[in-house]
């Protein structure tokens, strides 16, 4: 008798490797053209499915819960955020929901570093200005923007990828603050100070970096409000969730000076994302790419692939998160 496989519905395009290991243990119904599904495709497809590996640009809400296929029984995203699932509605359908931790916080931390760079030196700036052939001459006052070595760096959320960014920023002899729900051990916290309220830390940050997950509590937690209690000529930066930010808050800080720069990976409604943050030349613009390395990539489908194959022989799946 030949052994059924469960049947997997991926919803993107995975590499090469994670596609053919899907294949070898599983039935997999994949994308290769890597487009993007509208809901209503998305659960037409999930029909007969035992799960589905899906990545952040797919929403599960309560509403699509529902309507999913009884024979769903586990999500097992491709990514670390699991905000685009509804969680709560997951248990209620019974549906095991599980993420993929640890294995990007290097490449995450890495353009962590060059959103702070970047913004502080004003590379998009000059990026443009070299391609469009606009670079005259050199001057003293010719470019001058922020220097990193030496100043202090505001963590918002010292998990796992703060924690590697803390590391990396020491590298340019950054003094790292950390705000966080709880303070953490001595070995984690590697000297940085706690502050355990957010507007104790903001106005001695010179440098802002949020990695906090994008919860109830968090959203919008970079407000107007929070923006005015950063010192004047501070640098924000983002490779968290897009969520984490008002964007006409920052717009607005960013247009009047009270910021002299912002370096952004992440964003509300990508990728259409506000339209005023493209005319603003003191924005440092990346396209959701913190995890974009061949290894990272890779290391992620494996990861999902271990708590599919945890789950279809009976175990816990050591990532699940509903």
């Amino acid at each position: 008798m030949v052994e059924t496989k469960p049947i997997v519905l991926v919803t993107r395009k995975l590499p090469d490797v994670i596609e053919a290991r899907l294949s070898r243990d599983y039935e997999p119904r994949l994308n290769p053209n890597d487009r993007l599904y509208s809901s209503s495709e998305m659960i037409e497809r999930a029909a007969g499915a035992d799960a589905i590996l899906p990545c952040h640009t797919e929403s599960f809400s309560a509403e699509i819960l529902e309507k999913l296929p009884q024979s769903v029984r586990i999500i097992a995203n491709f990514s670390v955020g699991y905000d685009h699932v509804d969680t709560a509605a997951a248990k209620a359908r019974n549906i095991v929901v599980t993420n993929t931790p640890d294995v990007l916080s290097d490449a995450t931390a890495e353009i962590t570093m060059m959103l702070i760079i970047g913004a502080a030196r004003r590379a998009s700036e000059g990026e443009r200005m070299v391609r469009a052939v606009e670079w005259r001459d050199w001057s003293p006052a010719f470019m001058v923007g922020t220097q990193v070595t030496g100043k202090r760096l505001g963590i918002l959320g010292l998990g796992r990828v703060g924690q590697v960014v803390a590391r990396r920023a020491r590298g340019f002899d950054m003094e790292i603050l950390y705000h966080d729900e709880a303070r953490l051990d001595p070995d984690r916290e590697a000297g940085a100070t706690y502050f355990e309220r957010l507007e104790d830390m903001l106005p001695r940050c010179e440098f802002l970096s949020l990695h906090c997950p994008a919860t109830p509590a968090t959203r919008g937690i970079i407000s107007e409000a929070t923006l005015a209690m950063l010192p004047d000529g501070a640098i924000l930066v983002n490779a968290a969730r897009g969520a984490l930010v008002n964007d006409q808050a920052l717009i607005s800080a960013l247009k009047s000076g009270k910021l002299a720069a912002a370096g952004l990976d992440v964003f509300n409604n990508e990728p259409n994302i506000d339209p005023e943050y493209r005319a603003l030349t003191n924005v440092f613009l990346l396209p959701h790419i913190g995890s974009a390395t061949r290894e990272t990539r890779d290391a992620m489908g494996f990861r999902a692939i271990e708590n599919l194959d945890a789950f279809f022989s009976g175990s816990e799946p050591v990532d699940r998160v509903a």
